[in-house]
């Protein structure tokens, strides 16, 4: 695709922050790699880089706290032990810095909420969605509302969003982990396991431990102690799917058909991983209460069919022990009720 098929690919859409090359190069890019061409209507932004940071025109000050916002997100690790209790950073999922289409880019975030959110029930702030992340997907506890650490990464997310107008109309061009129709066949963990093998073991292990090099992590781990627990998002096949589909095997979006996508991810999903901190001592129990709000779309207190396993009936939590994250389970607003 030349540069005049994506300015007409282009045409009706609205550009957050106006018409600039890094749009055109990036998305022509994004459409070449085989991403859909934005449609009419959506907005579309390119969020500016850390280079771009450097000429802005903003107090020094603030320039500093978004760097450390910077690298909390893509060295999350150096919190480990406090605030983390996996081998996963921000960017593990959040792929590009946080900036990426189509790989859960967080700039959305900084300008939708505060909003309303199924999983808890009400409605979150940047902040409190921040907290969510560490709690499920860090397997941890996260730093406290308005502490030096939280108040940065909330500064790195709005600065991704520079140009965006607050609850915009339109639908945001590559928002989130796009998720695919539902497959032909229903979703298979043999077919599942053999495309992870073939595909994704030699990034992330044949057991899903990850990748270290020198002790060194280099690819995070999609199971096991080393991942998300089971309240993390990506914990739902339909979720994980979406992930696979557009930005697995690194490098190569795209290149898996949506029934492969489906399958492979019902096999990483169908694997044990930490316990969810709503866990309340029976994970039929868990399952249950949560199910109208997340677990329906996760495989945690379900039978493995190949095995007969009771996925997550255990109360192993992982490196995190007895740690119980603070913002998990707190009401909000309830006196609104009235």
């Amino acid at each position: 695709m030349n540069s005049r098929t994506i300015g007409l690919a282009l045409t009706g859409i609205t550009l957050a922050g106006g018409v600039s090359a890094a749009v055109w190069a990036e998305y022509e890019t994004l459409v070449e790699m085989g991403y859909p061409a934005p449609k009419e209507g959506e907005l579309v932004h390119v969020p500016p880089t850390m280079e771009d940071l450097e000429e802005a025109d903003l107090n020094p000050e603030l320039k500093k706290v978004i760097r450390r916002g910077y690298d909390l997100f893509t060295n999350t690790q150096q919190l480990r032990g406090v605030n983390v209790f996996n081998d996963m950073n921000c960017s593990s999922c959040h792929l590009g810095e946080g900036r990426q289409p189509f790989s859960g880019p967080v700039w959305p975030a900084a300008v939708t909420l505060p909003d309303f959110r199924g999983k808890n029930q009400h409605v979150n702030s940047l902040e409190e969605r921040i907290a969510g992340c560490f709690a499920y997907s860090m397997n941890g506890s996260p730093p406290i509302y308005g502490s030096d650490d939280m108040v940065a990464l909330s500064a790195y997310h709005q600065w991704l969003a520079t140009g965006v107008p607050m609850y915009p109309e339109q639908p945001i061009y590559g928002r989130g982990f796009p998720r695919l129709e539902e497959p032909e066949q229903a979703p298979d963990y043999a077919r599942g396991e053999q495309i992870y093998q073939e595909q994704c073991a030699v990034c992330h292990s044949e057991d899903g431990s990850g990748l270290y090099q020198e002790g060194e992590y280099i690819f995070p781990a999609p199971w096991g102690d080393g991942s998300n627990n089971w309240g993390a998002g990506i914990s739902r096949t339909y979720t994980m799917a979406g992930f696979v589909k557009h930005n697995m095997p690194l490098g190569q979006p795209m290149s898996l058909s949506d029934q492969e996508a489906w399958d492979v991810a019902l096999y990483i999903t169908s694997q044990e991983r930490p316990q969810d901190p709503r866990y309340t001592g029976d994970v039929r129990e868990t399952r249950e209460r949560f199910e109208a709000t997340f677990h329906k779309h996760t495989q945690y207190g379900t039978e493995r069919e190949h095995d007969g396993a009771l996925l997550g009936d255990h109360d192993n939590t992982g490196e995190k022990g007895e740690v119980r994250p603070w913002n998990v389970g707190v009401p909000r607003f309830e006196y609104l009720e009235d």
